[in-house]
């Protein structure tokens, strides 16, 4: 879901226009779009590298009012539930969400043989690994955010596939050597959304 404040970045061809919030950045696009330049305008959520689609009909208001319109309607909040059965001690309602998994039966004699059952367990478990793993996870999401904008600005670019195989490799001096020649812009952004993928995992 994009906001109005949601940071991205714009490019008409390969020259970057704006970055800021998506509210900033929509009303430079459409005042180049309103030049009649020829060359695509895309825009980019800066943390994902998604391409985010605005429509640029009418005035910069009626641009601005649509995304609002979008995020109102994103941002609704949800009906409320009717009241559930008051739950006996010890059960307090944490806001969970049932969804069905499959184990094998060791697994599951396991997990019922935890202090708190299955349930208590496997969040846990859960929490465990997702701080164990939140570095490499920050990398993957750069590596994958920077690959993504480097295929829709660069897919073309002499290098592009050793650049691609130097992002995932973590080998950031030929990742640099690679797109070296590439637009200055399109190079400047590919080297900041990667800045992150290169970082030491541990202290990412």
């Amino acid at each position: 879901m994009h906001t109005l404040e949601t940071p991205c970045t714009a490019f008409e061809g390969t020259r970057r226009i704006a970055s800021g919030q998506l509210e900033h950045v929509a009303v430079r696009a459409k005042e180049v779009i309103d030049r009649g330049e020829r060359a695509p305008v895309l825009i980019f959520d800066d943390d994902t590298s998604q391409s985010i689609e605005v429509d640029f009909r009418g005035t910069a208001a009626d641009v601005l009012g649509r995304l609002a319109r979008m995020e109102s309607k994103d941002t609704a909040p949800i009906p409320p539930v009717e009241a559930e059965e008051p739950r006996g001690p010890g059960r307090p309602k944490l806001g969970v969400v049932a969804r069905e998994i499959t184990l094998l039966p060791r697994h599951w004699d396991w997990l019922n043989a935890q202090p708190g059952g299955a349930s208590v367990a496997l969040r846990k478990l859960v929490e465990t690994a997702r701080r164990a793993n939140e570095g490499k996870d920050r990398v993957r999401l750069a590596q994958e955010a920077t690959y993504r904008f480097m295929s829709a600005m660069a897919g073309n670019e002499p290098g592009f596939e050793e650049a691609a195989r130097a992002l995932f490799a973590g080998d950031e001096p030929r990742f640099g050597h690679m797109i070296e020649s590439w637009p200055i812009d399109v190079r400047n952004h590919s080297r900041k959304l990667a800045s992150v993928a290169f970082a030491d995992p541990v202290a990412a």
